[in-house]
């Protein structure tokens, strides 16, 4: 990446991107948030400079700087990425760590953040704004909708459907062929053996409905 990256978000997944970037020697110019406490501090030497929505930072995306959009409510995810491209029209790159694997044969969507040690393997499929965190595992004819979140050291065996903006948590397992459903919640360290409707919570091994 030639250009300079400018990170929308400071606070965990801003640093996870930071992380990632600077893991690949791409400079980072500056990171936005919208928490005035984190504003004029800086994040392993790189400054937080203002809210998501500087003009005249954001200017600069396309033609001199990338964007990469790592506030943590999805709502703002999407959100963001959908002002970017509407009234800048760029897309988020992705921040793969050095350290992280991907399969030549996977195929990625845009703003995808995939942690250190973390796997992607052949003919899995990442939709848009998904974070994979570090040490995760994403098998073959894997498919992972848009803006859903794999946890720390999770594993979704070969097959495994997760729907748009589901959540899995740390250390969860998701066993060969299961489905999760659109905005479902796996806790983490949980073991998934049967599918999990759309909106529903489980958590334990093996995984139950929560409430």
């Amino acid at each position: 990446m030639e250009n300079p990256v400018i990170i929308l978000g400071a606070q965990s997944v801003g640093t996870a991107a930071l992380d990632s970037f600077l893991s690949n020697d791409v400079v980072v110019y500056c990171l936005l948030d919208d928490d005035a406490q984190l504003q004029n501090t800086e994040v392993n030497d790189v400054p937080v400079m203002g809210n998501t929505d500087n003009k005249d930072l954001l200017k600069l995306l396309g033609k001199k700087c990338e964007v990469f959009v790592a506030t943590e409510d999805v709502a703002s995810r999407r959100s963001l990425t959908g002002m970017l491209h509407d009234e800048y029209e760029v897309a988020p790159v992705n921040a793969i760590h050095a350290r992280a694997s991907v399969a030549e044969h996977a195929w990625l969507g845009h703003g995808i953040l995939v942690g250190a040690n973390a796997v992607v393997a052949s003919t899995a499929k990442v939709g848009d704004g998904c974070i994979i965190g570090a040490n995760a595992v994403v098998e073959t004819k894997v498919e992972v909708g848009e803006y859903s979140q794999i946890g720390s050291g999770a594993i979704l065996n070969t097959g495994v459907v997760v729907g748009d903006q589901a959540f899995i948590g740390s250390g969860a397992v998701v066993v060969a062929g299961v489905k999760i459903g659109k905005k479902a919640r796996v806790g983490a360290g949980s073991v998934v053996v049967a599918d999990v409707p759309a909106n529903q919570t489980v958590f334990g091994n093996p995984a139950a409905k929560v409430g």
